[in-house]
């Protein structure tokens, strides 16, 4: 059985490498077409992050009296959520962590004009964290593991490797609490998606590359699993219908 997973494991990794690596140039426009109000969503993460006590270095600040965090953004893709960070908090000491090649070079274009960035390309599943961090970030990467077991124990290891403290947050896409909920999450999406996508596109090519790569997780079903490894101030910062952004804290005294 554990032989049977990993193989099963290994061609589903196989299949979004893929799929990512061929997508990285064109990733950024295909993103703001296929994800409602993405912009606002990377906004909430950020926002989220600056209101558990992470304080922007504002312009009058001395670099000197500046306390830079270590922040790991968990499938990175183009840097999308790194490079806001990095804006918000420019000594930070980040690392951008994808399993994509193509999308790691991207990023660190986007990137280029900080030196304080690590890159690792790793599979989620076998990566072992090798450094404590005060800042754990993701986006639309962790809904590509497996199975739900997957999922909570990459939440584990997040926790973890996070200082007291420290924060983590997920946007991602979701799942709803019930069938009849759920295939109204879809109506909206593909509604979403008709207004700069052909139906038939929609219909023939992003809805089944949904259903054959993505694993998505119930939302609460999450929201209990980060609770109960020890998060506190557990919550959802954002949310349209099937995409969501949440996380908290680890404790260690409470924010």
């Amino acid at each position: 059985m554990e032989t049977e997973k990993y193989m099963e494991n290994k061609k589903h990794i196989e299949t979004i490498e893929k799929h990512f690596g061929g997508e990285a140039k064109e990733f950024d426009t295909i993103i703001l077409k296929m994800i409602p109000h993405y912009n606002q969503m990377v906004e909430a993460l950020v926002s989220a992050v600056s209101c558990q006590g992470f304080s922007p270095i504002q312009e009058s600040s001395a670099i000197q009296e500046s306390s830079p965090i270590k922040v790991i953004d968990l499938g990175c893709g183009t840097g999308n959520i790194s490079i806001a960070i990095l804006n918000r908090y420019p000594h930070a000491h980040l690392t951008c962590l994808d399993l994509a090649e193509n999308m790691l070079e991207m990023a660190k274009i986007k990137l280029s004009g900080y030196s304080n960035v690590r890159y690792i390309r790793a599979d989620l599943t076998q990566f072992d964290f090798d450094d404590r961090y005060d800042l754990v970030v993701s986006s639309l990467a962790l809904h590509h593991l497996l199975t739900n077991d997957d999922k909570r124990q990459l939440y584990k290891k997040v926790y973890e490797t996070l200082t007291p403290n420290g924060i983590f947050y997920n946007a991602d896409i979701v799942l709803a609490s019930s069938d009849s909920l759920q295939e109204m999450y879809l109506s909206q999406w593909k509604k979403f998606i008709a207004k700069s996508t052909p139906q038939d596109e929609i219909e023939n090519k992003w809805i089944p590359k949904y259903y054959e790569e993505d694993r998505p997780a119930i939302l609460m079903d999450q929201l209990s699993w980060l609770s109960d490894i020890g998060f506190v101030n557990v919550d959802v910062i954002w949310k349209y219908y099937n995409f969501a952004v949440y996380g908290g804290v680890k404790h260690g005294g409470m924010r």
